[in-house]
């Protein structure tokens, strides 16, 4: 063993995703063990038990690569074919549900990955979860009107999907064939209009290379998407936030509202089947519709809240950044007296004096966010506005508004963009936590925090209420916080290498 294949090993990406999806896969699979025992009764569940074998098996398989993965590059300093052939098998183990090593296994299929060929492998199997959580339907006593056109369009986009991961695989995008790769990009980029929003970027990547010729601008683009695509977490975080989006709008043709929002006295507390996996609540709905339709509150809250705040506390602070001295003054203390009243009892106080509603809520939440924005971008401005091309825009006589909005926002919005995906997070577990206290979303609408009240009150006899959307919120959290970390790292320059 030598140093260069010490090397090969700490620095080799694969490796290390390998060892996350083993650790990932691990967890998954104790979590769905103490489900399907009942350690009070002694009885096993049948559905739990049969998910938590196979995502066993994918753990063990998953092993077994990471030790390979090891072997190899100590041993001959790159990946040998066996272990790639190895890892194809592992695609197998997306019918059980685990994309951390059907991820893993699409990354291993080929040598050199580019940055499209990892897009839609992340785009198909955000489809195919849809898909595979759409299914469910089937087993409820009725389906929607569009189920059928709706899951027929979703076979037809994997089936797309999946073509163009084998175009892509074999084809190298700066030099192949450009009416081809142009003419897949349009089509997945109408396919990114359904929410699986990484057909919007593949399909931007592939038309932008395919009729422009400005290699500077091609050279950034890749640039950032290597950086990202190679952050295994960071991608993780874009497939389930992609995810959510592509299942509220699917959620319109595959998912009946009436199990999320009516009320059904023949089933109440119902522990979780095929027709209910979430179970139902205490008035007899639907805990896995009722969660799918919330996800669409959680997502246009946390991004309302994010945005708004983002444009007006963006605009203050860059006017505060550039025309120093007084409007300085006048515009950074007045933000400093919102800035002393904590942002939660400030929404509190909105919504208690203009009532619960969803449009309050989000007036509330950004109204607190407003300083902080404010704050980051006038740190930004006052850097940025010092520097040369600045200078050369006044003396040339530029328009101040111009220099302000053409010159130095746009070379000061990368930590605010970074800013934004991490607080996302906290705008979500905020929504959450006033609609828990009674005073977010009206209560019969079905937002997580609702959905979690009621669970609240049965964590003795029925906790799964609870559990579920528990875990919905932390993993939409956890997502944005993975994405944020990802987008630090991609759009800092001092990481640069």
């Amino acid at each position: 063993m030598t140093t260069q294949q010490e090397f090969a090993l700490k620095q080799s990406q694969e490796y290390k995703h390998a060892n996350f999806s083993v650790c990932l896969s691990f967890a998954l699979t104790l979590i769905f063990f103490f489900n399907a025992y009942d350690f009070a009764q002694g009885t096993w569940s049948t559905g739990w038990g049969i998910v938590t074998a196979a995502y066993f098996l994918t753990s063990i398989l998953q092993g077994s690569i990471a030790i390979l993965l090891k072997k190899d590059l100590l041993t001959f300093g790159a990946i040998q074919k066996r272990t790639r052939l190895l890892s194809a098998v592992q695609l197998l183990s997306l019918f059980a549900g685990n994309v951390f090593t059907s991820a893993f296994a699409f990354r291993m299929l080929i040598k050199k990955n580019s940055i499209e060929y990892a897009l839609v492998c992340y785009m198909f199997l955000t489809q195919f979860l849809v898909f595979f959580l759409s299914v469910f339907n089937l087993f409820k006593p009725y389906v929607s009107n569009l189920f059928m056109p709706a899951m027929v369009l979703l076979i037809l986009s994997m089936v797309i999907e999946l073509i163009s991961i084998i175009i892509l695989a074999k084809t190298d995008v700066e030099r192949g064939e450009k009416p081809l790769l142009k003419w897949l990009g349009v089509v997945l980029f109408l396919i990114g209009l359904t929410g699986n929003f990484f057909g919007l970027i593949i399909g931007y990547s592939l038309v932008m290379k395919s009729i422009r010729s400005d290699a500077s601008t091609i050279d950034k683009w890749n640039k950032f998407w290597m950086s990202m695509t190679k952050n295994f977490t960071a991608m993780l975080g874009f497939l389930f936030v992609f995810l959510m989006f592509a299942l509220s709008i699917s959620s319109y043709g595959t998912f009946v509202s009436s199990f999320a929002t009516e009320n059904d006295y023949n089933a109440l507390l119902l522990d979780p089947s095929l027709a209910h996996p979430f179970g139902t609540d205490n008035f007899g709905r639907d805990v896995f519709s009722r969660i799918i339709f919330g996800a669409r509150i959680s997502l246009i809250v946390g991004l309302l809240t994010t945005i708004i705040p983002l444009v007006i506390g963006g605009f203050l602070g860059a006017i505060s950044g550039y025309y120093q001295k007084s409007i300085d003054n006048i515009i950074m203390r007045l933000l400093d007296v919102l800035y002393a009243v904590p942002g939660i009892l400030l929404a509190i106080a909105i919504i208690a004096a203009f009532g619960s509603s969803t449009f309050n809520l989000i007036i509330a939440l950004s109204v607190g966010s407003i300083p902080t924005y404010a704050r980051t971008m006038r740190a930004n401005v006052l850097m940025v506005s010092n520097l040369e091309f600045v200078e050369a825009a006044k003396a040339l006589g530029e328009n101040e508004w111009k220099i302000i909005f053409k010159q130095i926002v746009p070379n000061a919005l990368a930590p605010m963009i970074v800013k934004a995906s991490l607080t996302i997070g906290g705008a979500i577990i905020a929504t959450s936590s006033l609609s828990f206290l009674g005073l977010g979303v009206e209560p019969h609408i079905p937002e997580w925090g609702n959905i979690l009240k009621i669970g609240s009150m049965y964590l003795e006899t029925n906790p799964y209420l609870a559990i579920f959307p528990g875990i919905a919120i932390i993993l939409l959290v956890l997502s944005f916080n993975f994405l944020g970390d990802g987008l630090r790292d991609a759009l800092d320059p001092k990481l640069d290498s």
